[in-house]
């Protein structure tokens, strides 16, 4: 995994890094499987459902985000790139089948190395404008990609 191939921009971009107690199989496993991404995607108290996801490039990602307080926040995107528990980038500036959508807020990638003590997991979101990526920094990108991350390591070593 080389990041500087993937010319992070500092005002476009929100990045994090972690090394996880989890093979890159499961990491991969949990990002891709509809009844897994249930039980993490979201930081809690918030949860995910109504996945509909065709994991390969040009497949769509669809999920709604549930709040608290009654927030409802759906979510649909296209995969751009999937390497089987190495990578994955998706967009929501465009539906399944590449098809155009309305509004982009940002593209996703997850990078997944083995290390010898777990896997490498680099996550990032690009975004189009330094209002766009202030916004998202705002809504606590860090804490809740972070936070979203133990969820999903909990869950995978339960088994």
């Amino acid at each position: 995994m080389n990041l500087d191939d993937l010319r992070i921009n500092p005002e476009l971009d929100l990045c994090f890094e972690r090394i996880v107690p989890l093979t890159p199989e499961q990491v991969f496993r949990a990002w891709t499987t509809p009844a897994l991404l249930e039980q993490w995607f979201c930081p809690k108290p918030w949860r995910a459902g109504d996945f509909d996801i065709d994991v390969r490039p040009g497949g769509q990602f669809k999920c709604t985000m549930y709040g608290p307080e009654g927030e409802v926040m759906p979510n649909a995107g296209c995969y751009l790139e999937v390497v089987p528990n190495r990578k994955l980038v998706w967009t929501d500036a465009l539906h399944g089948d590449y098809r155009p959508a309305g509004s982009a807020f940002m593209t996703g990638v997850v990078l997944m190395e083995p290390d010898p003590e777990g896997t490498r997991y680099f996550a990032m979101a690009r975004h189009a404008t330094a209002e766009a990526t202030q916004q998202h920094r705002d809504m606590g990108f860090e804490a809740g990609w972070g936070a979203a991350l133990a969820q999903l390591i909990e869950l995978m070593q339960k088994g």
